[in-house]
């Protein structure tokens, strides 16, 4: 399986035995042409693809899905990372299970996004990945959605094909933003005016807000840490100052700055925050900053005004939720 570019590939399967017809030789081709391999599988997924490699399974890295697939932009993040100090002159080929159990409508929309984006995030490289769906499991629209976020499926060993739905990334993101949480949060008595100046007080009061609601200290700093970057590309690009909102609802804390923008502000950046900043980039690190410090992320951003929303999941949630 000689190939060229970056290959992204949808394994739709519903046996053991079309998972590892699927995952095989992928991984045996891989080690024979010295590519890493590295296999990110639900727990039975791994033990069923250790046993099949044998003795060369120490040459792959398997990781169990549930400890990578957290949150979408981490998990991009964190491929991202990897194939950086894996593979800067080889080729890395991943298995990469996205876990679907429990999302909420608005969790699994961002996992959709996630993988159209990969597309995109590794566009330059030569790498190849190969995502498994178990259509015993997975739901029948995510399944569904695969077609239009991978360029081809996977239709057994050594067999692929272009899938016909395969939506562009800009498109499929736009389709995603539309569908996501419209509008502003409603006021409130304790919303937070902010200006230039400001941001020791916003500072306190996230922080506050999440010792209050009992986060952890880390994921306190991280929220703290991801508000204050939005609050200062607010005030930079936002006309000046907004409005902070902290709220929650049953699975995260949640909060929102929102800014009335200005005439001078700049157009939007495609897919901010989502991709990886160039080392040296002038500019691009702000939203990817925040992305990876939050759970998930949600904004609306424009020169007649922004509202960037950010969410982290509530203390003693802190996993995905087990399928109903």
């Amino acid at each position: 399986m000689t190939r060229t570019g970056f290959v992204h590939q949808a394994l739709c399967y519903g046996s053991d035995d079309e998972f590892l017809e699927g995952t095989l030789e992928f991984t045996l081709d891989g080690l024979d042409s010295g590519d890493v391999v590295l296999a990110v599988a639900k727990d039975h997924n791994i033990t069923l693809l250790e046993s099949a490699v044998g003795t060369r399974a120490h040459d792959v890295e398997f990781v169990d899905a549930d400890d990578w697939y957290r949150y979408p932009s981490r998990t991009l993040g964190q491929y991202h990372a990897y194939c950086a100090d894996h593979g800067p002159d080889r080729r890395v080929r991943i298995i990469g299970e996205p876990v679907w159990a429990g999302r909420t409508e608005f969790e699994a929309r961002e996992w959709t996004r996630y993988e159209s984006l990969l597309n995109v995030a590794f566009a330059d490289s030569g790498h190849w990945i190969v995502c498994p769906y178990d259509t015993r499991t997975v739901p029948a629209d995510i399944v569904h959605t695969a077609t239009r976020t991978h360029p081809e499926l996977a239709l057994g060993a050594r067999i692929s094909a272009s899938s016909s739905r395969y939506t562009a990334p800009a498109d499929f993101y736009a389709e995603c933003d539309a569908a996501g949480p419209a509008g502003r949060l409603p006021d409130g008595a304790d919303d937070i005016p902010f200006g230039r100046g400001r941001s020791a007080a916003l500072r306190a009061a996230v922080a506050a807000y999440a010792r209050l609601s009992g986060m952890p200290e880390q994921r306190t700093y991280d929220m703290v840490a991801a508000v204050h970057e939005v609050v200062a590309n607010a005030v930079r690009f936002g006309g000046g100052g907004g409005v902070l909102r902290l709220r929650s609802d049953p699975d995260y804390l949640i909060c929102e700055v929102a800014d009335d923008g200005a005439h001078n502000s700049p157009a939007p950046a495609r897919f901010p925050g989502h991709l990886p900043p160039a080392k040296r980039a002038a500019g691009g690190h702000g939203m990817w900053v925040v992305r990876q410090l939050s759970d998930l992320v949600a904004e609306d951003l424009g020169p007649a005004g922004s509202t960037v929303r950010v969410y982290f999941r509530r203390p003693g949630d802190l996993t995905p939720r087990p399928a109903a």
